[in-house]
């Protein structure tokens, strides 16, 4: 989540379209209400309606590392934050039901969470501003001759610190490592060019290897023989596959027949969010030990399904180009 947020850089974001700010919209509208059909036309639990709509960045920053920054991973991450979001939303409210009830507990947290952001849009604009008048502080935090490596044990700070909030208020800590990546790339990318790249590179070689271990280790072997689980965790990744294809074809006219759907593909690998709103269900006994084994292995098929079919389309669609 922090590398996804080092993607984002919220002064271009505010500059975003409205045409394309109202497809992005419209695109989690069809995500969830395609996932309400499906899950009530299934009776399936209520927990469903959340989890198949769920979109996070954090291996599109793998993708943009691979295939560079092309029109569609471009498309994919401005629409992509925007469902991030409404996904971070559902993903806290859900929490927040699940861990207390509808009470005020509940409606507690919902309003210091509501609290937060609007804290954070104060911070935004205050240090904003404040760099603007003292531009030096940017030096001075993070100085263009650094043999000390300041630059990367700031950003860790702020990664850190934000973490703690999110933990101190009883919010959802991936939150906070995607706002901490997000306030690094939109005042340091300018100043320090080299930091995001700094960061992936410390991101991929260590944070991304200790979450894919933990997904492992959360994973037992044995369930694999439960009947019935292969097929129900295939049938998640259908299911979350096909309706981002369907809500994909908003942008035919943006990016062709020919690569709408690298948009919905992009967007069907939600591993971090899919195991957070897993994690706390199962915790919570809002689902089965069974249906969160499904949902463990369904995040990690849609990881290797789907970078094998992008990876795929992209060698045809490169063969293709150089044919003609």
């Amino acid at each position: 989540m922090f590398l996804a947020g080092l993607e984002v850089d919220l002064k271009k974001l505010v500059n975003i379209s409205g045409n394309l700010l109202k497809k992005a919209i419209l695109y989690n509208v069809i995500l969830f209400s395609l996932s309400a059909a499906i899950t009530l036309y299934l009776d399936l639990g209520h927990i469903f309606i959340v989890v198949l709509p769920l979109i996070s960045i954090g291996l599109l920053a793998a993708l943009k590392k691979e295939y560079g920054d092309v029109e569609w991973i471009k498309l994919s991450i401005t629409v992509g934050l925007i469902g991030e979001i409404v996904s971070i939303f559902a993903l806290t409210t859900v929490s927040a039901a699940l861990e207390f009830g509808i009470n005020f507990e509940f409606y507690k947290t919902m309003f210091l969470f509501s609290l937060f952001l609007i804290s954070m849009l104060f911070l935004y604009k205050l240090f904003h501003n404040l760099i603007w008048w003292y531009p030096e502080i940017k030096a001075y935090l993070m100085p263009e001759v650094d043999h000390q490596e300041q630059d990367i044990r700031i950003s860790m700070a702020i990664f850190f610190l934000m973490i703690t909030v999110m933990i101190y208020l009883h919010l959802e800590v991936a939150f906070g490592a995607f706002i901490a990546g997000i306030f690094i790339t939109t005042f340091f990318e300018e100043h320090n060019k080299q930091l995001p790249h700094k960061l992936e590179h410390f991101g991929f070689g260590w944070l991304v290897p200790i979450f894919f271990i933990y997904v492992g280790s959360s994973f037992e072997l044995e369930s694999l023989f439960h009947d019935g689980l292969i097929y129900s965790s295939l049938l998640i990744v259908l299911a979350m596959v096909l309706i981002r294809l369907v809500a994909s074809t908003l942008f035919i006219k943006d990016m062709g027949w020919n690569r709408f759907y690298m948009i919905g593909l992009s967007h069907s690998m939600p591993l971090t969010l899919l195991i957070a709103v897993a994690t706390l269900a199962y915790h919570n006994h809002s689902i089965t030990q069974f249906y969160y084994y499904a949902f463990i292995l369904a995040a990690i098929l849609e990881v290797l399904v789907v970078m094998i079919a992008i990876r795929i389309i992209s060698y045809f669609a490169n063969l293709n180009k150089k044919i003609y």
